[in-house]
């Protein structure tokens, strides 16, 4: 994850795909404040909050700044120091390892592409169903309409392979069904897809 530490700070972070494709992530818009997008997320987080993959904290600090009990994740120690120093509260955890509140929490994030975390989007939703309340539910941000799921194998600026995958609004239903949720809202913001999951 060093690769990935130094793209936070430098706020320079291309990934590249196993198949020779490469993508510019946009780690600038993660450094900055919450936008109009992310507050389609934001307002509908009314309760205990967990941000899976936070980064350098935009969305766990201002969740924390509204008075929403909040905590990021994240397997970076540049983005746990990041979220701190914004305000933030933030543990160095992997998502499929032990993690606070685990069954508690009312809402759990996956922003910026982080369904793609371990490269299954149903692993990783399942996952999330144990760490939530039985009432809670999931907000994932989509990759838009004509994707369905792709899987791949990634690196952040030359580091370390690690599977990933993009969960695309076309594949929604079908992933959630998998994952024992169903879609209880979708919502859309300029390119920025979101829905919310319920069980």
């Amino acid at each position: 994850m060093k690769a990935f530490d130094t793209a936070l700070v430098s706020r320079v972070c291309l990934l590249e795909l196993a198949n020779g494709g490469r993508v510019e992530l946009p780690a600038a818009r993660w450094a900055g404040p919450p936008g109009a997008g992310d507050e389609l997320l934001l307002s509908r987080c009314t309760g205990p909050t967990l941000d899976i993959g936070c980064g350098p904290g935009r969305l766990t600090a201002e969740l924390i700044a509204r008075g929403v009990r909040a905590l990021g994740v994240d397997v970076s120690r540049t983005a746990v120091r990041l979220t701190r120093e914004r305000g933030g509260l933030a543990l160095r955890r992997d998502v499929f390892e032990r993690v606070p509140g685990e069954g508690r929490w009312q809402h759990v994030l996956l922003a910026d592409g982080n369904i793609g975390i371990g490269g299954d989007p149903v692993k990783l939703l399942r996952r999330v169903a144990r760490l939530l309340a039985p009432d809670g539910r999931a907000l994932v941000e989509l990759e838009p309409p004509g994707q369905h799921v792709r899987r791949d194998h990634v690196r952040v600026n030359g580091g370390a392979w690690i599977p990933w995958a993009w969960l695309g609004v076309d594949a929604l239903d079908e992933i959630a069904r998998a994952s024992g949720f169903h879609v209880a809202w979708q919502g859309v913001h300029g390119q920025r897809h979101f829905t919310e999951l319920a069980r």
